[in-house]
């Protein structure tokens, strides 16, 4: 196994240019500030994440885009307000009457006064969106933005915008191509190139190495713990173990959950096995970030489940993807692993990406009265094998 990771410069191509403009759009999101999109068939949008709007940010919208705007929120949303039954890419939330930045706020977030009441559907008109649509696109990025799943979304109406990028440049916004946005998380894993590595003894693991993993894009950085690297052969499958990072379980001990008790045990376990990798994913919350993980815990702390939760906020029960993993497993060189898990779709998720899953091995620990029931939800609602 090699001892040093040489830092590869990425080429100046599309994938460059694509996560680039993604990223920056992001960042604007997370401002409250507006972004263009540059949709399907000629159409094109203005977009703000619904957690930020504000009265004035709700004018200056329709002003710019000339349009009235709507309201874009998942399915798994729209489903749990009652508003739809179908599975589509997105919701459309047209008000008749106009919007309010608290009605938006009411619909967008089930921790708001309204959030989780019946809506009155006679004052709301409501429709599917496609696929690949802006409104798509637009919940899309907030989710990029770990922000709540919803999106203020106008259509642009003015004249002028026939070359958006110049009018996008007149207004001070940014522009990124919908399709971009729905590739983003493929291209970023594609590009993760290793960045740093050192020796680090841990507590349990005294010969452990890890090394760094960034995405072009400059994104959260993904780590590989190489423990006991110079019994790893190639040729034979190493045990691993995917962790997601878990700031409230990894770094205070939280008891609502199981990831603490995970991560100290994998790398017990690895170093007990004379070596594996653990690779420690930039993933919070099944993807939904921090910020959205604590939403969850309020809602838990209301009644709901882990899954409800999640789905209460608009997210899927997990938003996580595996190619990072994947990726960083054939730069270390390693196709065949004995993956420790209890968690099917793990399993199913590396092997669609190319990894050859040549043994599960099973990684649970004894539940607390404060995440009995969270882990009886992995158990019943999400099969996982405990």
């Amino acid at each position: 196994m090699p001892n040093h990771f040489k830092v590869i410069q990425m080429p100046v191509t599309r994938e460059a240019i694509s996560l680039l403009a993604v990223d920056r759009c992001v960042s604007e999101l997370r401002r409250g500030r507006t972004v263009a999109i540059r949709g399907n068939e000629g159409l094109t949008a203005l977009v703000q994440a619904a957690e930020g709007v504000t009265e004035l940010s709700l004018q200056q919208l329709s002003d710019t885009a000339m349009s009235d705007p709507v309201l874009a929120i998942t399915a798994r949303r729209g489903i749990v307000l009652d508003i739809t039954n179908k599975d589509s890419a997105a919701i459309v939330i047209k008000r008749p009457n106009g919007w309010r930045a608290q009605n938006i706020l009411d619909l967008a977030n089930p921790l708001s006064d309204l959030g989780l009441k019946k809506v009155d559907l006679s004052t709301l008109d409501v429709k599917s969106a496609k696929k690949y649509s802006c409104e798509a696109a637009g919940i899309g990025l907030a989710k990029i933005a770990r922000l709540l799943p919803a999106a203020l979304v106008a259509y642009i109406e003015d004249e002028d915008a026939n070359v958006l990028d110049a009018w996008a440049t007149r207004h001070g916004l940014l522009v990124v191509d919908a399709g971009d946005v729905f590739q983003y998380e493929h291209t970023q894993a594609r590009t993760l190139k290793a960045v740093s590595e050192a020796k680090v003894p841990l507590l349990d693991a005294n010969d452990t190495r890890i090394i760094a993993f960034r995405p072009f894009d400059g994104g959260l950085e993904h780590l590989a713990i190489v423990i006991g690297e110079d019994n790893l052969k190639k040729n034979q499958p190493v045990l691993t173990r995917l962790h997601s990072e878990c700031f409230t379980g990894d770094l205070l001990a939280s008891l609502k959950c199981d990831c603490g008790d995970q991560l100290r045990g994998a790398i017990n376990e690895i170093a007990t096995a004379g070596g594996g990798v653990l690779l420690y994913l930039a993933q919070e919350g099944r993807g939904i970030g921090l910020v959205n993980k604590l939403r969850a815990y309020e809602l838990q702390d209301s009644g709901f489940d882990t899954i409800d939760a999640n789905e209460q906020l608009g997210f899927d029960a997990d938003e996580r993807i595996y190619l990072p993993a994947a990726e960083i497993l054939r730069q270390l060189g390693f196709k065949k692993i004995r993956l420790m898990t209890n968690n099917p779709d793990k399993i199913n998720s590396l092997a669609a990406c190319g990894i050859d899953v040549v043994e599960r091995v099973k990684h649970s620990f004894r539940s607390n009265q404060h995440n009995e029931q969270y882990i009886k939800t992995k158990v019943v609602r999400s099969g996982h094998l405990i």
